[in-house]
């Protein structure tokens, strides 16, 4: 699979790398069609898969952490169709303030799932390429280094939060340190997945033509492989208009950001994370 990134800077040395929404919303619509959600999974489920021949420690591994991220993604669910004014409603709105905190990197980096096997990167065509590809190589890098760091320490706080499970209000404090390990994780699991995707190791693409070659049940070249790059990075004179007599210092301004977001399809609150960020 492909992945798009719109690159570009927001405001002095601040660059703001974003996919497209559609490509957020198409997880949901395979899943279960128009935003409709299939039927939850069993524990009999998760077990005939855990038990099933064939699957390595890490894959049923990660069969039981997809299991309760659906899970916590259906409660989450219900908790917003709540009646306003309930204790659930209010649980969901303070649930919302949090999300908003979370870096707009986490969220491009979750997004990198195992399924990418090439990324088409458009940036400015007034910026070099090589400098495009050296600061995604920088979030990857960074973003492996921090996550792995935070993952240990959510992991390490669930035993603390699961005291607070005697009382008889909803556990948050231990759901959202759950929710949270699960989110470094998949983040972790996108910068190893980026770092393959903007090496200039040959022999790393090797890996992700063998695996499209399994996925597709067809052999190829190897040599041919060799010298294909998963990363396409596409110059764009459009998006170097948007930019052109902007003051970058100050930071682009809303209408211009909402100009972007609305060609490329864009979430305008992600980028504008990107511009304010401190």
């Amino acid at each position: 699979m492909q992945a798009r990134v719109v690159v570009f800077p927001v405001k002095g040395r601040a660059w703001c790398f974003a996919r497209p929404r559609a490509s957020s919303a198409a997880a949901p619509a395979a899943a279960g069609g128009d935003g409709v959600l299939p039927p939850p999974p069993t524990l009999k489920d998760l077990w005939r898969g855990i038990a099933s021949g064939g699957r390595t420690a890490p894959e049923k591994a990660e069969a039981v952490v997809d299991f309760v991220a659906d899970k916590m993604n259906r409660a989450w669910i219900g908790f917003g169709s709540a009646p306003e004014g309930s204790m659930k409603s209010r649980i969901h709105s303070f649930g919302l303030k949090l999300l908003s905190r979370v870096r707009p990197s986490e969220v491009l980096l979750k997004s990198v799932t195992k399924d990418v096997s090439a990324l088409d990167i458009v940036h400015p065509a007034s910026i070099n390429p090589r400098l495009v590809r050296r600061r995604l190589r920088h979030i990857a890098v960074r973003g492996a280094s921090v996550h792995r760091k935070f993952l240990y320490g959510s992991v390490c706080l669930l035993p603390v939060t699961s005291v607070f499970m005697v009382l008889p209000l909803p556990n948050i404090p231990f759901f959202w340190v759950l929710f949270r390990a699960y989110s470094h994780w998949r983040a972790l699991q996108g910068s190893e997945r980026l770092q393959l995707l903007v090496s200039d190791c040959s022999d790393q693409w090797k890996v992700l033509e063998k695996k499209k070659e399994i996925s597709s049940g067809k052999d190829s070249n190897p040599c041919e492989n060799a010298q294909n790059s998963p990363l396409n990075l596409r110059p764009s004179k459009k998006l170097d208009g948007f930019l052109k007599r902007r003051n970058l210092d100050e930071g682009l301004d809303c209408d211009t950001i909402s100009s972007i977001c609305k060609e490329y399809d864009l979430d305008k609150i992600d980028v504008l994370k990107y511009r304010d960020l401190p």
